[in-house]
């Protein structure tokens, strides 16, 4: 302590053991009011004189640019420590103190330390963190290390110990001062008192929200700090360990957070409502909160106008739908020192099971048949078109253009010519109102964007038929909307027989979870035919595909979209096959099937590199020219050939075959942006190079590296270079240099390195033989972690016991083992390290045999989908052209019938954009009309309405029509249009993207390790986890 109070160097690390160790001076102190354990907590008080706060000398000449904004940053965790500890010390002095004081009288004294509870012991926390950090950093000009300071200052259980029990306790210690602010009128002037004599005039609510925003602001600095730090820095590794700890404190802090919010939103609704069955249902230890928010509940009238609006808490319990009144009690100026809690009572409940999620259009359809009615809620006095009545005129204009259809037919059977009733009029017609369609569509989609409709059941009929009441909710975003969605789609699925106990994990870290954090297995699915069962799965790999056709609730609860390719051979054949399953839907279906000469070793998906804005022109026109190749994927096979396949959805055509040295099979493949690298069974690896901007790669420049004698059993691509494995060694290749450095693995030379997968700053590796797998550095290939995965399962056989397959996926290291069971470990997604953070997780729904693969697949939502505004003709131009500025193609007066239909046609709109997004080939509607002019009726005609430029009465043309794309696909059947991302707009797009994500495993058969098969099914069987819907950044 005496080491610590002096600030000597050592004083952290003997401070650190004696907290380790508990050692007798470390005082016990009761700082709540309900007699809670506080062993293990110091009273240190930090004089300021003698330990003054952090601050940097000034700055030497001759410093790198990285050095200089190294320091920038450092100075600012200084200023923000500095900023924090003020913060504490004015809570603990300007508001616990005077409360405490016996002759003040305001406030019990029990209150007071329940309200204030774990910040003093925060306060001695940053306190000692402050006093290693001015030593830091007054001899950082010599060190210039930060990292290591965090790991030692916030690994701690000491830490999480106190955070937790402050974010915990944070909604009960706002309760007890809203209570206060109402029952004790002298605390409430005295905290009034307070704000108004401090400068920055923030609340006790400000002040004291301000630790549970302290961990996310360390992270966001020192992810800036280790961008500026270079590889060679010994700094890099403790950086990115600092990271790696941070982060797992701040999920840890926020699962924690998110568990308490949503155990007193239900107490609150449970002491809110009367009903002693409802209050019984909440309180049970099996009910759980998934999801509450605000929404608007909308009224519409018989045709459609919306009548009424009214906001209702809206609460997705794990089995129900609770539907509420917000009553909002309390003065203003309580309102405005601390959140007053809404009162709650309850309007209608019902079973998750019975909840049907509505798309757009689908109730039109069910209000027909009298058995559904509407009832919802908006803005009061006034009437606007709601999408009932939107779906009615479409409905209308969908009539209408059948009829002029006809109508074109007749006309075309005309024997005479009149200037007035041509095939060009009546194509004009036709045109114009495909054109209304089109954007009485997108009107339709836009107002369903923040749109939920629910059917919900109501009572029955004087018949006794039961009776569903539509419901409709105006949600805050789309991002809610896809939420809601996603959310009921999910917490259904959970209540399946295989998901209800579809998880093991150790007691403690399954009270840490939320209800929806676990993978929900969606199907299980053989693929595989019953004439071919001899043939085993080999590889597998998702092939990205945006599908223009799926609806907005389609997208928020179907598979990630595009086409999942299985690979198989082996066995008694020498043949392989590819099967394509489409995932647009919520299961997968099988679309096509691919046979193969030689049998398939390995599958490597092509991406490719995102240009920047600032590229070239030419290099733009470039990626334009490959985008017409759609996706590439290249197979490698047993007889030594690479196929580089091209696919657009369902069509796949060979673009390329490559042939390996000596026709060696190829084992495995992988890419970087130059190369195509294939790791061969003799023990080399070849490379294929390919220009800039070019998608194939050259046949003639094959070369060679040489990693040892035994097959190349897995490859890895990082940044800069490749990691090679052979036998128990990796050679890791470093860019065009094409320099090699190797290092063991394993001591075993008999245990060969199967699996490599990479995340943050580290590299996980699996073995042929043995349970343990291996974390190393991806910069200085330092051991840093090993784990027996063998000991993390009671189900796991020790014997003979192997890791068959490796994944890493949204902070979820997933391990598949020869025995069929899979495991899933917590791990940093971030910059860090991924170490193994918890105890794991072991899924009772297991193959019969080895876990063959396991595969991510994900996809982005369309930007479209997530913008409130609609794309409507106000974007076109002022002469009629559509967004896309589509070139027009001219048609005769007379001479040629109808429009002319284009296939991939020259225009400006940008193939790369559509390349970018997977789209499938478009039909591009080109054209000029010459018709007619003045007949009674509004001109029909497809250009916008444009106020004072109307057709001259002597015109006997229309102006030039605007062209339209429409898109072509065979999966699914709901059609709904979207556009893509503009070149070189992909970053911005990508700031509010929703990403959908799953996991693919493949091996024989499916069981329960939780009973007991009398046969085991041989059968080779895809297993389908689905997992929530998250936003990038």
């Amino acid at each position: 302590m005496k080491a610590a109070r002096n600030g000597t160097k050592d004083g952290l690390e003997k401070t650190k053991l004696a907290m380790f160790r508990k050692v007798s001076f470390l005082q016990s102190k009761d700082s709540s009011g309900d007699g809670k354990d506080d062993t293990g907590y110091m009273d240190v008080s930090v004089c300021e004189l003698k330990h003054p706060p952090a601050k940097l000398c000034p700055m030497p000449e001759g410093l790198s640019s990285q050095q200089v904004v190294r320091r920038l940053i450092l100075s600012s965790i200084v200023q923000s420590e500095i900023s924090y500890l003020e913060s504490l010390r004015r809570i603990l002095q300007e508001y616990e103190r005077p409360l405490m004081e016996p002759h003040t009288g305001i406030l019990n004294p029990k209150k007071v330390r329940q309200i204030f509870f774990r910040l003093k012991e925060i306060h001695q926390c940053h306190s000692m963190f402050q006093i290693a950090l001015a030593s830091r950093v007054g001899d950082w000009d010599q060190s210039e290390m930060i990292g290591d300071l965090f790991v030692a200052s916030f690994s701690k259980s000491m830490v999480l110990s106190v955070y937790s029990d402050y974010i915990n306790n944070f909604t009960n210690a706002m309760v007890l001062i809203k209570k206060a602010c109402m029952s004790k009128p002298a605390f409430l002037d005295f905290l009034k008192k307070k704000q108004a004599s401090s400068p920055d005039r923030i609340t006790l609510y400000g002040l004291m929200v301000k630790p549970i925003q302290r961990f996310p602001q360390f992270i966001l600095l020192l992810q800036d700090m280790l961008k500026n730090t270079p590889k060679s820095h010994s700094d890099r590794l403790p950086l990115q360990l600092a990271l790696t700890e941070l982060e797992t404190l701040a999920e840890k802090l926020n699962e924690q957070k998110r568990l308490s919010d949503q155990d007193a939103e239900i107490q609150l609704l449970a002491h809110s409502m009367g009903g002693r069955n409802l209050t019984k249902l909440l309180n049970s230890e099996q009910r759980k909160l998934i999801q509450c928010e605000l929404l608007t509940e909308m009224v519409y009238g018989d045709k459609g106008q919306i009548l009424k609006s009214k906001e209702r808490k809206v609460f997705l319990l794990n089995d129900t739908l609770i539907c509420a009144n917000v009553n909002m009690k309390g003065p203003p100026d309580i309102s405005s020192l601390v959140p007053v809690g809404p009162k709650y009572s309850v309007k209608w409940s019902a079973p998750l099971s019975q909840i049907q999620v509505v798309e757009a259009g689908q109730d039109s359809l069910q209000n027909k048949d009298g058995t559904i009615t509407t009832r919802s809620h908006s803005s009061s006095g006034k009437v606007f078109l709601g999408p009932p009545r939107l779906y009615e005129e479409l409905e209308e204009l969908q009539h209408d253009l059948a009829v002029v259809e006809e109508v074109s037919l007749l006309v075309g059977t005309l024997h005479g010519v009149y200037q007035n009733l041509n095939t060009t009029v009546s194509h004009d017609w036709c045109l114009a109102l495909q054109r209304l369609i089109r954007l009485k569509e997108e009107e339709i989609q836009n107002a369903n964007k923040c749109c939920l409709r629910l059917s919900v059941p109501g009572k029955p009929d004087k018949s006794g038929r039961p009776v569903s009441i539509m419901v409709v909710f105006n949600t805050p975003s789309p991002h809610s909307k896809i939420s809601w969605v996603n959310r009921l789609h999910l917490a259904k699925m959970a209540q399946r027989k295989e998901n209800t106990s579809g998880w093991e994990c150790a007691e403690e870290d399954g009270k840490m979870k939320t209800l929806l954090s676990f993978p929900m297995l969606t199907c299980s699915l053989p693929i595989l035919p019953s004439t071919t069962h001899t043939m085993q799965m080999d590889a597998a790999l998702h092939s990205p595909s945006q599908s223009s056709l799926l609806g907005f609730c389609s997208i928020s609860t179907c598979l990630p979209q595009g086409y999942l390719w299985v690979a198989s051979g082996g066995g008694t054949s020498n043949h392989g096959q590819i099967q394509m399953f489409s995932l647009n839907r919520a299961t997968p279906r099988l679309v096509k099937t691919l046979p193969l000469k030689s049998a398939i070793l390995c599958l490597e998906y092509v991406k490719e590199p995102c240009p920047s804005t600032e590229e070239e022109e030419e290099d733009v026109e470039k990626a334009q020219s490959v985008a017409k190749l759609g996706n590439i994927i290249c197979v490698g096979l047993q007889d030594g050939s690479i196929l580089v396949h091209s696919c657009v959805d369902t069509t796949v055509q060979c673009l390329q075959t490559l042939e390996s040295p000596d026709r060696c099979p190829v084992l495995c493949l992988k890419h970087s942006a130059a190369f195509l690298f294939a790791g061969l069974a003799n023990g080399r690896v070849a490379l294929f190079h390919r220009k800039t901007g070019e998608m194939l790669w050259d046949m003639d420049s094959c070369k060679l590296v040489s990693v040892g004698s035994e097959p190349v059993s897995s490859l890895l691509t990082l940044e800069d270079s490749v990691w090679a494995s052979c036998a128990n060694q990796v050679t890791v290749i470093h860019g065009t240099s094409l320099h090699t450095q190797n290092f063991e693995a394993h001591a075993d030379p008999g245990c060969s390195v199967s699996h490599m997968v990479h995340s943050g700053g580290g590299v996980w590796m699996a073995f042929s033989k043995g349970s343990s797998i291996y974390l190393f550095h991806t910069e200085t290939l330092e051991l840093l972690q090993d784990v027996n995965v063998s000991t993390r399962s009671k189900h796991l056989s020790p014997g003979g016991m192997w890791i068959s397959s490796l994944l890493i996926c949204q902070g979820l290291l997933w391990v598949g083992t020869n025995q069929g069971i899979i495991l899933t470990f917590p791990v940093a997604s971030l910059e860090g390290i991924p170490k193994i953070t918890g105890k794991g997780m072991t899924s009772l729904n297991a193959h019969c045999g080895p876990v063959d693969f396991l595969v991510p697949a994900s996809s982005t939502l369309a930007s479209d989908f997530l913008k409130r505004d609609a794309i409507s003709s106000g974007e076109e131009g002022a002469d009629g052209e559509g967004g896309g500025k589509l070139g027009v193609g001219e048609v005769n007066n007379g001479g040629e019938k109808g429009a002319r239909l284009e296939r991939n046609s020259c225009s400006q709109v940008s193939e790369a954009s559509l390349w970018k997004e997977g789209k499938p080939k478009h039909l591009l509607l080109q054209y000029r009309l010459s018709s007619t002019c003045q007949l009674p009726g509004k001109l029909l005609t497809a250009l916008p309405e444009q106020g004072g430029m109307k057709t001259p009465p002597d015109s006997l043309e229309h102006s030039p029509e605007d062209g339209s794309i429409y898109e072509l696909s065979e999966d699914p059947d709901v059609w709904v249009r979207g556009r893509t991302v503009e070149w070189g707009k992909e970053r911005e797009a990508k700031r509010s993207n929703v990403v959908s994500t799953a996991i693919f495993s493949g091996g024989r058969g499916y069981r329960r390790i939780d009973q007991l098969v009398s046969a085991e099914s041989t059968v080779n069987t895809l297993l389908v986890w689905q997992l929530p819907l998250t936003l990038s950044p």
